[in-house]
């Protein structure tokens, strides 16, 4: 695996930039490629990666859970039937020849990687776009078992139609976002409905929760699809109600990163920012022309994730220009935590 530790101050030096995407990131903070691969790239040859993915999680142990979603959203007689990646932890290279190693769980259509509960479940969501049926599995051990949705009883329309994200709640609840209806709803541990409209924002698709009856919904607004350019919104939501508190370019991924802070990744601006509950900014990432992130996310802070000297580190799916059909994940490390005391602290 190719790997590249570098400070600051090496990074902004590199001109121009090589096609890994380098961002350019504050003080104290270094990148590297994680995961990448060769043979994907539609037998061109030309560009590493692996197939285009754009959802993570992490388990307990520090492996990375990745969503090969990249067709998601295009119409037509097209489908994703594939089980997720599990890279282990140090990350990878993987090629077309090795692929079947990283595969993980059941092909499941257009698969998108969830939330992780208690370090072990992962959550994935998937749709039938023919049939406008949508379901949430849990995938415990490689196996697949139904958490919510998929088809109805004759008669009945689906509960599910569009699922996207997945977040965990207070209390055990889980939160799904589905984008064709509209809605977040909200189910109990074991998968009864608690809530159908938990909240109502149109086109929502990003969830990220810090557990502590915080909810953040990221939207598509009136844009069709993730890489348009909006507007989108995110809202903040709390038992008390729904506040808008960003309105902008759609974002591409969110994260709960240190302190509940989160952390957003906008493609098209090409960077990656922390988001405080009152709409202010923090840059972590900028990336150069022709690079843009798509999906984020933190791994967890646990003894075997410090022992592989991950924990707390931020990853960061990223595209170049020309070889959108493969991506790279980076990794970021760094003093999060210190970065956004010491930003909150500022005047404003």
């Amino acid at each position: 695996m190719r790997r590249r530790r570098l400070p600051l101050l090496a990074v902004l030096l590199l001109l121009p930039l090589p096609a890994s995407a380098d961002p350019s990131l504050p003080a104290g903070f270094t990148t590297e490629v994680y995961v990448t691969g060769e043979g994907f790239d539609g037998g061109s040859g030309a560009a590493r990666g692996i197939p285009a993915v754009s959802t993570m999680a992490f388990d307990s142990a520090g492996v990375m859970y990745l969503g090969r979603t990249g067709r998601r959203y295009t119409g037509g007689e097209v489908y994703d039937l594939w089980p997720i990646y599990r890279v282990p932890p140090g990350g990878g290279r993987i090629a077309a020849s090795t692929e079947e190693r990283y595969l993980y769980g059941p092909p499941l259509p257009n698969a998108q990687v969830g939330a992780m509960r208690d370090g072990r479940e992962l959550f994935v969501s998937t749709f039938d776009r023919e049939r406008g049926i949508g379901a949430v599995y849990r995938v415990l051990d490689g196996r697949a078992e139904l958490f919510a949705g998929g088809t109805p009883p004759r008669g009945q329309a689906p509960l599910l139609r569009q699922p996207e994200a997945v977040a965990l709640g207070a209390s055990g609840h889980v939160y799904v976002a589905d984008r064709e209806q509209g809605t977040v709803l909200r189910f109990d541990a074991t998968g009864a409905v608690v809530d159908r409209r938990y909240v109502s924002v149109r086109r929502p698709r990003l969830l990220a929760s810090a557990g502590d009856d915080v909810l953040w919904v990221g939207a598509d607004g009136n844009a069709d699809a993730p890489w348009q350019s909006g507007p989108g919104e995110i809202h903040r939501v709390t038992p008390d109600g729904s506040t808008v508190v960003f309105r902008g370019p759609v974002a591409a991924a969110m994260a709960i990163g240190p302190d509940g802070v989160l952390v957003v990744a906008d493609r098209h601006s090409g960077r990656v920012f922390a988001l405080a509950p009152d709409g202010t900014r923090v840059d972590l990432a900028r990336f150069p022309t022709g690079a843009f992130p798509r999906g984020l996310g933190f791994a967890p802070d646990t003894p075997a994730t410090r022992r592989a000297g991950i924990a707390g580190d931020l990853f960061v799916v990223t595209i170049t220009a020309g070889a959108w059909r493969v991506n790279d994940v980076l990794r970021i490390s760094g003093p999060f935590a210190q970065l956004f005391k010491d930003r909150a602290a500022a005047p404003r």
